[in-house]
């Protein structure tokens, strides 16, 4: 098994998160991109605390990612001054989460940004769940 070495390397930064994400996201089918539409991605250290606050969160480590917005097929009109939709991931709970399991960072950058274009498809967590448990 190789030896790697770890003495001289940091942590991904934030333009690393989202440079990951980014390439998972251009590996999505192209169809899949096309109907998600305009949705942007951002990377945060943290949740925000008003988002911490209304999930009821015991931590900011409780959440690896955000849908923020309209779901697909809500609404056929956006409100005046709406935001377009956006996903967030959070780096810090994500090197958390990491370095608790044994999977590779892109892959869980990439099941994080999938699970959370889900709930931009209108899906609940509870959806996604049945969905990977028949796949599984």
């Amino acid at each position: 098994m190789a030896q790697h070495d770890w003495s001289r390397r940091h942590a991904p930064s934030l333009d690393e998160i989202q440079a990951m994400a980014e390439e998972a996201y251009a590996g999505l089918p192209e169809e899949f991109r096309a109907l998600s539409g305009d949705i942007r991605l951002f990377v945060a250290d943290f949740p925000e605390d008003e988002v911490v606050e209304a999930m009821d969160l015991e931590s900011p480590f409780d959440i690896l990612g955000l849908f923020e917005g309209r779901p697909i097929g809500e609404s056929d009109v956006p409100g005046t001054g709406e935001m377009s939709n956006r996903i967030l991931l959070y780096r810090r709970p994500i090197l958390d989460y990491w370095a608790e399991h044994e999977e590779a960072l892109g892959d869980i950058v990439s099941h994080v940004l999938i699970h959370e274009i889900g709930h931009h498809f209108g899906l609940s967590d509870e959806d996604m769940e049945a969905i990977e448990a028949g796949v599984e």
